[in-house]
């Protein structure tokens, strides 16, 4: 990058006259270039472009960017450092050098899991993160070029809908009828330290560095001897190099080509994943339980990993299975449908519970303020499936609610105060729950409660899988996706509408 106005002596801009544009095109350039070498088989160039890249002005701000401008900015680590200032920021960006760095321990803090277990994370310091996210400028494009076509978790330009999308188009017909639930046991925890090393394509004295650094708990040191701490950004690029190439592997056992794809075919074996969970499809239940699972295992063995004997099942599809939080079932008439799951649904309303509970004392301004968002994301998640009853269950399970909530607050008031009080028609519906604001003149002093209902059922349109967002053939393709405009459902509209 060559110097701006208000240029540094060392040849920085001043953090707040980086020209973004610049930079981000300068590192996009190279990205291109290592795809470009990726398929072409020379890695001596991919090598030289990674140094080349990592050593660049413009990976290093774009690093230091990505780090201080996410929702982790605010989390130490164990040097209790933030770089909040554009001070700190600017020379945050200049102390990424790879000549003497020792990455400091990791500060382990827990998470509530569904199940009731606690999940590890290991919160790396601003300078370490900041060097991952530096190293995975330059390895995210070769994860990209060599990933399985039907993974879709960690990668740009994909999502949960997308491997809805594929298990619809996969399951619609008679056939494939069984299903192989996978879950690995404790994947981030158990990847073997060797295998990252021998099998990941970056400078592997960085890489060991990282997975030797150990973590802090309650002030002791504990060495890490397997495993990619969660929390790291470059974590879930190292999971998806390990379980990339299931996919070739079943295909290899199973092809559609060629010399023996008539028994391939006929097998109807499929692989849809996301992150550590997946799914492989079969025409029978002895086909995933004598080869295609025996397969899995030895796949998941080479890299310290085994399933989860609690969670990985074989089922058929007219039983039903969940996955990413959706119920997929065949129904006796053939039909499939994909349903927001039980679950899900249970785990919605017991956080809307918590929420009102810890506002009994609040306005309904205020409930209204919580509740909304975590309403709006459920429904927008499921939005894509057969979704429209049960969100008018959920809308009706909240009512009530919200409703106890309000007879609770006002005991010796009558029904009819009450509902005057808090609940108004909109248009022809009636009992719409609403909170005025303590801003008088504000346009959100009259703000009313989402509804799930109101959210627009929408088909989801499936990335294609040989998609690679690093490769400039694709830009246009990403374009058009992104520039598609999502209609506003009614219950957005009349929620922030002024009385």
């Amino acid at each position: 990058m060559t110097a701006q106005a208000g240029a540094t002596r060392d040849g920085y801009p001043t953090w707040d006259a980086i020209d973004w544009h610049t930079v981000e095109n300068n590192v996009r350039r190279l990205q291109a270039r290592i795809v470009k070498a990726v398929q072409e088989g020379r890695w001596n160039k991919v090598r030289a472009l990674q140094h080349l890249l990592t050593n660049s002005t413009s990976g290093r701000l774009l690093a230091v960017r990505r780090v201080t401008e996410n929702t982790g900015k605010r989390t130490p680590g164990v040097d209790n450092q933030l770089w909040d200032t554009p001070q700190k920021k600017l020379m945050g960006a200049r102390s990424l050098r790879m000549r003497g760095y020792r990455p400091k321990p990791l500060r382990r803090i827990y998470i509530p899991k569904a199940n009731g277990k606690r999940r590890p994370l290991g919160i790396p310091t601003m300078r370490d993160r900041a060097m991952q996210a530096l190293h995975l400028l330059a390895l995210d494009p070769i994860s990209e070029t060599s990933a399985d076509r039907n993974s879709y978790g960690f990668r740009r330009g994909r999502s949960c809908a997308d491997a809805i999308e594929q298990c619809f188009t996969t399951l619609c017909r008679r056939n494939p009828a069984w299903i192989l639930e996978g879950d690995i046991k404790g994947c981030f925890d158990n990847i073997s330290h060797q295998w990252l090393l021998d099998h990941v394509p970056m400078n592997k004295s960085i890489l060991r560095r990282w997975l030797a650094s150990g973590y802090l708990e309650k002030q002791m040191f504990h060495d890490t001897i397997a495993g990619t701490p969660q929390g790291g950004i470059i974590s879930p690029v190292l999971a998806n190099f390990a379980l990339d190439g299931l996919e070739r592997r079943l295909r290899e056992m199973f092809p559609v080509r060629g010399r023996g794809s008539e028994r391939g075919r006929a097998a109807q074996v499929h692989l849809i994943r996301y992150a550590d969970d997946f799914i492989i499809t079969g025409h029978s239940q002895e086909v995933l339980a004598a080869q295609v699972k025996p397969l899995v295992e030895s796949f998941l063995r080479e890299r310290g990993l085994e399933f989860s004997s609690e969670k990985t099942l074989i089922t058929h599809v007219e039983e039903g299975f969940n996955f990413l939080g959706q119920e997929v079932r065949r129904y006796p008439n053939g039909k499939l449908l994909i349903k927001p799951a039980r679950k899900s649904v249970r785990s919605l309303l017991a956080k809307v519970k918590q929420i009102v509970r810890q506002h009994r004392g609040g306005t309904a301004h205020l409930l209204i303020t919580r509740l909304n968002p975590v309403i709006r994301g459920w429904a927008n998640y499921h939005r894509h499936v057969v979704s429209k009853r049960i969100f008018a269950r959920v809308d009706a399970a909240i009512f009530r609610i919200l409703w106890q909530w309000a007879k609770a607050r006002h005991p010796r008031k009558g029904l009819r105060w009450i509902k005057r009080k808090y609940y108004e028609r909109v248009g022809t519906r009636d009992w719409w729950f609403y909170g005025k604001s303590p801003e008088r003149g504000d346009r959100l002093a009259h703000r009313r409660l989402v509804h799930a209902a109101g959210v627009k059922i929408v088909r989801h349109i499936k990335v294609k899988s040989e998609l690679n967002p690093y490769d400039p053939h694709w830009a246009g393709y990403l374009s058009g996706r992104s520039t598609r405009i999502s209609v506003p459902s009614a219950s957005n509209f009349w929620a922030f509408a002024k009385a």
